[in-house]
């Protein structure tokens, strides 16, 4: 069982920044795969960030491509969401999950992850 809490939003003006956190339980978590997804209001929740395992693979969705950064400290267990020139459009409830990985790979897909935090609010106003 893996637990994570999510910490960090906020509101912030257009081209600000802010850095989301995701806390988790359990020793393992090295083993774990980690996403960042959005929920923006009457919308579906949609995939940002994710990265693997050691953190040496991530991947972006094109809307945050080039803007956010993903990383982890395992060490403290704990993942990243680096956020900067955030749009109006960045606004959403943001959640971060987990997934157990026997290699180190990128998870995309969202059924594909098992444990979910309970979402922070990042809202940008323009």
């Amino acid at each position: 069982q893996v637990q994570l809490v999510e910490s960090g939003g906020g509101l912030v003006q257009a081209g600000g920044s802010l850095r989301l956190s995701c806390a988790a339980s359990g020793r393992t978590f090295s083993s774990y795969a980690v996403g960042w997804f959005r929920q923006a209001p009457g919308k579906e929740r949609e995939f940002a960030a994710t990265i693997s395992r050691t953190g040496y693979i991530t991947y972006y969705a094109d809307s945050v491509k080039g803007r956010f950064t993903i990383s982890r400290d395992n060490a403290k267990n704990t993942v990243y969401l680096q956020m900067n020139s955030l749009k109006p459009e960045d606004t959403a409830v943001y959640y971060c999950a987990a997934r157990f990985t026997a290699v180190d790979m990128k998870v995309t897909t969202l059924s594909a992850y098992d444990y979910w935090g309970q979402g922070t609010q990042v809202t940008v106003s323009p």
